[in-house]
C-alpha cells in the first residue's frame, strides 16, 4: 500500500509531496504557492529504504538540493516558500514567523537526514560534508560572515537557524541534544560510513575529496579498534598498513568485531581523487 501511494499520488513530478489535507489538497506540491517542497519527504524517500519508481529518489534529492539549499548563507531550508497565508492551514508551524523553526528555517533534524540521504545516494560525493558544514555549530561559528550573525555557542547544536530577512543565519533553540545525537550519527555512519551491528561492522565511506586521510578509533566491549581511511593506490596502502602494523580491509568488508584481539588496526584504501 505504501509503495503504491509513493508511486502514485505522493509523487509530484520532481519531488515527493509532504502530506494531504482532509479534503485531499496536497501540501508540499508544485501546486502550492507556499511550502511547495519539503525536505523531510525527500530525505525519507531515501532513508526509508522503500523502493519507488527507478530514479525518483535521486530526482527528489536533486530537487531538494536545488530548491532548499542556500550555499552562500550555509543553510538547508526545511520547506520553501515559508507559510504565511496558506489555506487550509498547515497547523502550528504556520504560526511561526516565516523562516523560523519548522516554518522554513534550517531545522537541524531534517538537514541531518538530508545529509544521510545524500551520502546513501551519492558516493563518492562532497555533498554530505558540505551539508555537515552547514549544520555544524563549530564550522558556522568560525565562519567570518556566518559566525557573527549566528550568535550562539560554537560547541552545542541549535534546533534551528533562521532563513529569512532580516535574521538570515541567526541560530535558535541551542543545546538541542536530539539534533546533536543525529549529527554524531551522520558523521560516523554517513561520512565515515561505519555500519556497526551487534556482532559485525563494515565501512562504506563518503569522505570529502580534500581529505587524503581520516581516522576513527572504536572502543567496544573491551576492544580498541583503530581504522585508517586512506586515499591510496594498492601499493601505497600496503606500505601504510605495514608501517602501522595494520591489516588491509576493503570497502564493505564485514568484520566480526567480537572475534578481534583487544587492540587492532586496519587500513581501508580509498580511490585517490584525480588532480
Amino acid at each position: 500500500g505504501w509503495r503504491a501511494a509513493l508511486a502514485g499520488p505522493a509523487w509530484d513530478g520532481q519531488w515527493y509531496k509532504r502530506a494531504f489535507f482532509d479534503d485531499g489538497q496536497p501540501l508540499g506540491s508544485a501546486a502550492n504557492s507556499e511550502a511547495r517542497i519539503d525536505l523531510i519527504a525527500q530525505a525519507w524517500a531515501v532513508l526509508s529504504g522503500v523502493e519507488g519508481e527507478p530514479g525518483r529518489a535521486q530526482q527528489a534529492m536533486a530537487s531538494a538540493h536545488a530548491l532548499l539549499v542556500d550555499a552562500e548563507a550555509g543553510l538547508i531550508r526545511l520547506l520553501d516558500p515559508p507559510l504565511a497565508h496558506a489555506d487550509p492551514s498547515a497547523g502550528y508551524i504556520q504560526a511561526y514567523p516565516p523562516g523560523v523553526r519548522e516554518n522554513g528555517g534550517q531545522y537541524s533534524h531534517a538537514g541531518i537526514w538530508a545529509l544521510m540521504a545524500q551520502a546513501r545516494l551519492n558516493r563518492p560525493s562532497d555533498l554530505p560534508y558540505q551539508y555537515f558544514c552547514h549544520l555544524s555549530p563549530a564550522h558556522r561559528a568560525a565562519h567570518p560572515q556566518q559566525g557573527p550573525v549566528y550568535g550562539l555557542e560554537p560547541y552545542v547544536m541549535a534546533g534551528d537557524i533562521y532563513t529569512q530577512p532580516p535574521y538570515i543565519g541567526r541560530g535558535g533553540w541551542s543545546w538541542y541534544t536530539g539534533a546533536a545525537a543525529w549529527l554524531h550519527r551522520a558523521a560516523l555512519e554517513a561520512i565515515f560510513g561505519l555500519k556497526l551491528e551487534a556482532q559485525s561492522l563494515s565501512f562504506s565511506p563518503c569522505l570529502p575529496a580534500h581529505w587524503p586521510e581520516a581516522e576513527l578509533t572504536l572502543r567496544r566491549d573491551g576492544r580498541q579498534m583503530r581504522f585508517i581511511l586512506l586515499r591510496a593506490t594498492p601499493e601505497q596502502a600496503r606500505v601504510a598498513a605495514a608501517a602501522a602494523g595494520a591489516t588491509l580491509i576493503d570497502e564493505g568488508q564485514v568484520l566480526r568485531w567480537q572475534d578481534l584481539a583487544p587492540e587492532t588496526c586496519f587500513v581501508l584504501p580509498l580511490t585517490p581523487i584525480a588532480a
